[in-house]
C-alpha cells in the first residue's frame, strides 16, 4: 500500500534587518590619509657623533607621534642642560646662604687708597701726641742703619787666616789701601816688553807714576823684613810683611824712613818716591806677593 508523502513546508520568510550604516568617524580614519605636523631632526646622540656619522635616515617609524613627544622631550633636556650658567648656580648658592643665615663676602682686588671712617681718624688724633723737644736740642733724622764703615783690616784678617795661600782677586779686592793717594797707573802687572832691555819680561808688579819724593805709604798694617838695595833692579826697596804669608814691596825708592824689625801701620808713610835701579823714571814700582809668589796688586787695591 503506497504512503503518501507529506509535501515539504514552504520556507518561512524572515525578517532580516539591514546592515546598519558604518559610523562616519571609522571610515575617516580609514579613508583620510594621516596627517603628520613637520618636525626637525632628534639631535644625535654620543655614539652617533663619536662615529662621524652626521646624517641619519628616517622611517616611518620616526614619524610615529610617540617618537615625536620621546625626541621632543629628549631635545628639551639637552637645552636645559646647555643653558646652565654660572649666574643660576651663584644665585642659587645666594638664596641658600640667605637661607641658613651665612653671609658671603667677595675680596676683590683694588689699588684705592683705604679711608678711614670717620670714628676712626678720630680715635688716631686722639691717641697721637705731639713730640716736644727743647728749643737747644739738636734734632736729626739720620738712621744707622743707612751708615757703614768698611774696615779693609778686619776683611784682609779673613782673607788671609781663611784661604791659606788660595786667595782668589775678586775676594781680596779693596783690603789692602793704595800706597800712593791720586797716583796714574802706568805699566800693569803682566808680560810686556822690558823699557831697559827692549825684551820681553815679566812684569811683576803694578806702577804709579808720581813725582821724585811723594810720600810712600803702607799698604797695611804689618812688619818690615827688608829695608835696603834691591841687587835685581829694584833700587831701594821696602818689604813689608802682612799675615799668613803676605807681603808688600816698594821699590825705586828715593829715600827709606823705615828700618827692619820696624811695626807699620795702614797709611803711615814709609818711603820718598825715586828712580833708583832699574828705572827711566819717578813712579813706584808696587808689589803684592802671597807665599813668595806675584799676584796682580789691582786685585787688592
Amino acid at each position: 500500500m503506497a504512503r503518501a508523502v507529506p509535501a515539504p513546508a514552504a520556507p518561512v520568510a524572515r525578517a532580516v534587518p539591514a546592515p546598519a550604516a558604518p559610523v562616519a568617524r571609522e571610515i575617516d580614519l580609514i579613508t583620510a590619509p594621516v596627517q603628520v605636523a613637520a618636525c626637525s631632526p632628534a639631535p644625535l646622540s654620543r655614539r652617533e657623533a663619536r662615529s662621524g656619522n652626521g646624517a641619519r635616515s628616517f622611517s616611518a617609524a620616526d614619524t610615529r607621534p610617540r617618537d615625536l613627544q620621546r625626541i621632543e622631550r629628549r631635545r628639551r633636556a639637552v637645552s636645559a642642560r646647555r643653558d646652565v650658567s654660572f649666574a643660576g648656580l651663584s644665585q642659587k648658592v645666594a638664596i641658600a646662604a640667605a637661607a641658613s643665615g651665612m653671609v658671603l663676602t667677595v675680596a676683590l682686588p683694588t689699588t684705592a687708597a683705604v679711608v678711614p671712617s670717620d670714628a676712626q681718624a678720630a680715635a688716631g688724633q686722639a691717641q697721637a701726641e705731639p713730640v716736644q723737644a727743647a728749643a737747644n736740642a739738636e734734632v736729626t733724622f739720620d738712621r744707622a742703619a743707612l751708615h757703614g764703615r768698611f774696615d779693609p783690616d778686619a776683611k784682609l784678617v779673613e782673607i788671609v787666616s781663611a784661604s791659606d795661600g788660595g786667595i782668589i782677586a775678586a775676594e781680596s779686592r779693596g783690603s789692602l789701601s793704595a800706597p800712593l793717594d791720586g797716583a796714574a797707573m802706568s805699566s800693569p802687572f803682566g808680560t810686556r816688553i822690558s823699557p831697559i832691555t827692549g825684551m820681553g819680561e815679566l812684569h811683576t808688579g803694578q806702577d804709579m807714576s808720581e813725582a821724585c819724593g811723594t810720600a810712600v805709604k803702607a799698604a797695611a798694617a804689618g812688619t818690615v823684613t827688608f829695608a835696603g838695595w834691591h841687587a835685581f833692579g829694584g833700587g831701594n826697596r821696602v818689604v813689608v810683611k802682612h799675615a799668613n804669608g803676605l807681603e808688600t814691596t816698594y821699590n825705586h825708592l828715593s829715600a827709606m824712613d823705615v828700618s827692619v824689625g820696624q811695626v807699620v801701620e795702614r797709611g803711615e808713610a814709609i818711603a820718598r818716591v825715586g828712580s833708583t835701579g832699574a828705572s827711566t823714571g819717578c813712579h813706584l814700582h808696587f808689589e803684592v806677593l802671597v807665599d813668595g809668589e806675584n799676584v796682580d796688586p789691582l786685585g787688592w787695591l
